[in-house]
């Protein structure tokens, strides 16, 4: 059997039609909501995520490690960001207490004062690109299929 003909049992070209829907509607919701929260608030998306993920941690703090992952960034991608957060004054980077050689993100009041103003942007602009083109039973649906591919 040919390369070819075993990747066309693996995806029909239904299937394969499925995938490319989902990531084009990725990708046009994320460049919306990023230009919604650049325009509005001069703020990326991908800080506007590191600041609620920090707002929703335990003393508004987490380790750089475990930011990383909440966010989907390496973690050297993870530290360039962080960086330019800290030189706007948005995070704090503090040292761990028991581990000398691991770092905590800090969320500031300045940063939790640039979340609250952009929070509204956002939540608005997930109701219009995505959830509000639903209806309640549509986006059980929707979450019951995407925690299948979680891992």
């Amino acid at each position: 059997m040919t390369a070819s003909k075993d990747i066309d049992q693996w995806v029909t070209p239904e299937q394969l039609e499925v995938w490319r829907l989902f990531i084009r509607a990725q990708s046009r919701v994320m460049r919306r909501l990023e230009a919604d929260l650049l325009a509005h608030h001069d703020l990326p998306l991908a800080w506007y995520d590191v600041l609620v993920r920090l707002l929703e941690a335990d003393g508004r703090r987490l380790r750089m490690s475990e930011l990383a992952d909440r966010v989907m960034l390496s973690p050297s991608g993870l530290t360039r960001l962080v960086d330019r957060m800290v030189d706007e004054r948005l995070l704090e980077r503090t040292q761990a207490e028991r581990d000398g050689r691991g770092f905590y993100a800090v969320l500031t009041d300045a940063g939790f004062e640039r979340l609250r103003e952009a929070s509204g942007t956002h939540l608005r602009s997930v109701h219009d690109y995505v959830v509000g083109r639903f209806d309640d039973a549509e986006l059980a649906t929707l979450a019951e299929l995407l925690r299948r591919i979680e891992p």
